[in-house]
């Protein structure tokens, strides 16, 4: 079996994506550039596609351990949402509010900057802007609809931007049980994300920008990365490497990289998709404590995600972690919950990875103008519009570019480390299994879980 159809393997996106898999060249000696990038997923591919365009005579490299788009980027749930991982009270708290709510309309812009750039570019990632739905499956659930919605309002965001949907309304978008109402917003597109990243590294490419696969960085430090097969000189180093960020020597606290599995079914019969609904394409979910995550693909599958798989001590990352069977079989429970239509179900794909999260539960972007290192990342699995956010970011910063998104107030933020092992593992897996527990008590008994709640404002306050 070749390189490129172990990498087919990865995901239903890597095995639908067109064109070969095959990893280009690794660096073999040293060279020198302005910018040095490490990791060849989106933040990194983000960065060096608005240098090329600012400037083109910029030499930009990649240095990416396995292929572009391999990680994160490339085998998600395929949402490229408005949503970001700290909260507006946060973020007011951090910066005041029209900060915060500068960051949350920064987003809502970017979502349609992916999708101008890949219509720009040519690059076909099966871009559908339906829209997210949030199904609302239990009183608790409504009142947890209600109260987002009136956090909305307090900060200035009207049914434009998002809007309670009563039972009718909600049940239009889709076949989903027991639905006593919902939340939709606009503002996020369904996508094919590995058709995203390896388009970009495509474009990336023709521009004259060098991606070195299979090249992995063993050190990064002031004005080089160093790798087996030599070291890239460079004014600006970046660490764009998410939840493969504890590889790193010095950054091990810096991220925890927490695993999402995910599950895609086969091409659907059109009487099953008429009752699964969802002909716009929006991305959905339900408000349970445990993320969960779906959206229809345009070839009429559906491609359903979620929290569950264990945190592995010391910030472990292994391929076999990817698969986790248990896990599976709860996805698949409960997309057959949420439409009873899919009871016969075939479920062709399953896969994972891991995606990272800081300790304040806040991403982060910046860039020391000291040393020359630039870093962005802890996206909490919101990265496929983030990133490019943090990727405009990054041009900005490095070209000196006084900007309005250089003044968001996730610029230059320091998120703490996280805690060393055993406490780590202790506190992470604690909190994935108060939030399981909670959603079995709510279904149960119908009645909220304040320890669960109590978790998740600790964790995004």
């Amino acid at each position: 079996m070749s390189q490129g159809d172990e990498y087919r393997r990865l995901s239903f996106w890597h095995d639908s994506v067109p064109g070969q898999l095959e990893p280009t060249t690794g660096l073999s000696g040293d060279t020198d550039a302005d910018v040095a990038i490490v990791g060849a997923g989106l933040t990194g591919m983000w960065t060096a596609y608005y240098l090329s365009r600012t400037n083109p005579n910029l030499r930009v490299v990649l240095c990416e351990r396995e292929i572009a788009g391999f990680g994160a980027s490339g085998r998600n749930g395929g949402w490229c949402s408005a949503l970001f991982p700290a909260s507006l009270t946060k973020l007011e708290r951090m910066a005041g509010r029209a900060a915060a709510v500068a960051m949350y309309r920064e987003m809502q812009h970017t979502v349609d900057e992916v999708g101008k750039v890949a219509a720009d570019e040519g690059i076909d990632c099966h871009w559908a802007k339906g829209g997210t739905v949030q199904f609302a499956r239990s009183p608790t659930q409504l009142e947890r609809a209600r109260e987002e919605i009136h956090e909305a309002r307090l900060y200035g965001f009207d049914e434009s931007d998002l809007r309670l949907l009563p039972a009718a309304q909600a049940q239009e978008f889709g076949g989903v049980s027991d639905v006593l109402g919902g939340v939709f917003t606009p503002h996020c597109a369904a996508i094919h994300p590995a058709r995203l990243a390896r388009g970009l590294a495509e474009v990336l490419q023709s521009r004259g920008v060098v991606i070195y696969e299979k090249t992995e960085v063993q050190r990064l430090e002031p004005g080089r990365l160093v790798t087996a097969g030599g070291t890239v000189k460079a004014r600006h180093v970046i660490r764009a490497t998410e939840g493969y960020t504890p590889r790193l020597p010095g950054h091990e606290r810096a991220l925890v990289p927490v695993y999402s599995l995910v599950v895609a079914t086969a091409p659907l019969a059109d009487e099953i998709l008429e009752q699964v609904g969802m002909a716009a394409r929006p991305t959905f979910n339900d408000l349970r404590h445990l993320i969960i995550y779906g959206q229809r693909t345009a070839d009429g599958r559906l491609v359903f995600g979620g929290r569950g798989a264990p945190y592995h001590f010391g910030s472990a990352v292994q391929p076999s972690f990817d698969q986790v069977p248990a896990v599976f079989a709860a996805l698949r429970s409960t997309l057959i919950e949420l439409f009873p239509v899919l009871e016969d179900v075939t479920i062709t794909h399953t896969w994972g990875g891991p995606i990272g999260i800081a300790r304040d539960w806040c991403a982060s972007v910046g860039l020391d103008p000291a040393t020359g290192i630039g870093w962005a990342g802890g996206y909490v699995g919101d990265g496929l519009s983030t990133t490019n956010l943090a990727g405009r970011t990054l041009a900005d910063l490095i070209t000196g570019t006084d900007s309005e998104i250089t003044r968001l107030p996730w610029v230059g933020h320091r998120s703490p480390a996280w805690e060393p092992e055993p406490f780590r593992w202790l506190g992470v897996n604690a909190g994935l299994r108060v939030m399981t527990w909670a959603d079995r008590v709510e279904t149960r008994t119908g009645r909220p879980s304040r320890t669960a709640a109590a978790v998740s404002g600790f964790l995004r306050s």
